[in-house]
């Protein structure tokens, strides 16, 4: 049995996920938001309406449909790509505002927002590397399905970490001294993603593909981002880097 014809309403589920989570960071503050905002959004919501529309065509063998709409997703990986990599400006003014300003951002301190940007420049490289993958393997259907397939669990991750963010928040507070707050949700999205990521895996009987090891360890690394802020020497390269 293709289970691949079956997958795309399973495809619906990390599609909800991510939406639930970043409701309240995005359209909490819709005005708000930069343009860059709104674009990446908008860009990270049809990708992920892509990888449910590609399943559903396969499972009705329209191929022809399925391959057209496919060289369009390169392009809108491509954008993806770029507008995430824009965002790391944002963190790192983030960065700098608390650094000038300490307890101005509630327990946030300046090697929390470096870290994000670590993490996010992993998952992005991650992500970027998987649909070269489903490039590279087309021809063959089942390796090319799960290499895009896994790239909605590498680049779920800001979206869910910043919605239990938001949860912890309204349930402890923001003030200075409540730590918990920062990076409490944080592992706790990063469990449910790599937990999201095997119960994928099993059921397209992946569990030992390689796209499946990319996204539990990009996903994984998240929980280094405490001694990777902390770094001097990372934080120096950022400094120079996004700047640049």
């Amino acid at each position: 049995m293709d289970r691949l014809k079956n997958i795309w309403p399973w495809m619906i589920v990390p599609m909800v996920a991510m939406q639930a989570t970043i409701f309240v960071d995005y359209w909490g503050d819709f005005s708000e938001n930069t343009w860059a905002v709104h674009v990446h959004y908008w860009i990270a919501t049809a990708w992920y309406l892509f990888l449910i529309s590609q399943p559903w065509l396969y499972a009705r063998g329209r191929m022809s449909a399925h391959r057209t709409l496919g060289i369009l997703g390169v392009g809108l990986a491509g954008a993806f790509a770029f507008t995430s990599i824009s965002q790391l400006n944002r963190d790192l003014v983030y960065a700098n505002y608390v650094t000038e300003n300490p307890g101005a951002n509630g327990p946030f301190e300046a090697w929390f927002f470096y870290g994000i940007m670590i993490a996010e420049i992993i998952l992005i490289s991650a992500f970027i590397a998987a649909v070269i993958m489903a490039v590279i393997k087309r021809k063959a259907i089942q390796d090319h399905a799960w290499w895009l397939i896994s790239t909605v669990f590498i680049v779920m991750f800001p979206a869910m970490g910043r919605g239990l963010q938001w949860v912890w928040i309204a349930i402890y507070g923001f003030d200075v001294d409540i730590d918990v707050v920062v990076m409490t949700p944080i592992y706790l999205s990063q469990v449910i993603i790599i937990l999201m990521v095997v119960a994928a895996a099993a059921l397209l009987n992946k569990l030992r593909h390689p796209a499946t090891y990319l996204a539990i360890v990009a996903n994984a690394a998240v929980f280094f981002m405490q001694p990777l802020g902390q770094s001097r020497i990372l934080q120096e390269i950022l400094q120079t880097v996004i700047k640049a």
